[in-house]
């Protein structure tokens, strides 16, 4: 394998919203029905969708390539989470995912310092990130970085709304 990690631009926005869909689905298909999985997967990683959000000033995506083919990537910009402590200026890691495939080799870790590196370029500030309830090994991950639980929130999928917890890292922690 010849992986590797790069920043995505607007022209990636098709192979985004791809292994957006694809690692979605591998990790927490499962739980939805069909029909709202679908549904979920159409608007939230919609190729135009994913196109704004590349072209956005603030916000930054980087993906893992095998030989050029996506097999994860991660996303960051200013924290959008509901929490009355969010300040402007934090900033979040808002998707961090890597196919089954290719995890347990340190390239998920890597994609996260990439982000890491990207919201602190500027200096310290508070960062934050939103992880589901009953993903012990990503909250696990968190919190040897310096992130803790601060709060919950929900996240729809169609007609299911799973719980999840609130994670921030302060800007003095975050070094």
């Amino acid at each position: 394998m010849a992986l590797a990690i790069r920043r995505a631009t607007p022209a990636d926005a098709a192979t985004l919203a791809q292994i957006a869909a694809a690692t979605f689905t591998e990790a927490f298909g499962h739980l939805y029905p069909a029909e709202d999985l679908d549904a979920f997967l159409r608007e939230s990683y919609a190729v135009d969708r994913q196109r704004v959000i590349l072209e956005t000033p603030g916000y930054a995506v980087w993906l893992l390539e095998d030989d050029g083919v996506a097999v994860g990537h991660a996303a960051a910009g200013p924290c959008g989470l509901p929490n009355p402590a969010v300040r402007p200026g934090d900033g979040e890691l808002k998707r961090l995912y890597v196919l089954a495939k290719y995890q347990n080799g340190g390239w998920g870790g890597r994609l996260f310092q990439a982000a890491m590196d990207w919201l602190l370029a500027d200096g310290p500030r508070t960062l934050w990130i939103g992880v589901w309830e009953n993903n012990p090994g990503a909250q696990r991950f968190y919190a040897r970085h310096g992130f803790v639980k601060v709060g919950e929130h929900t996240f729809p999928v169609g007609r299911v709304v799973d719980r999840e917890f609130t994670l921030r890292r302060e800007a003095d922690a975050a070094s």
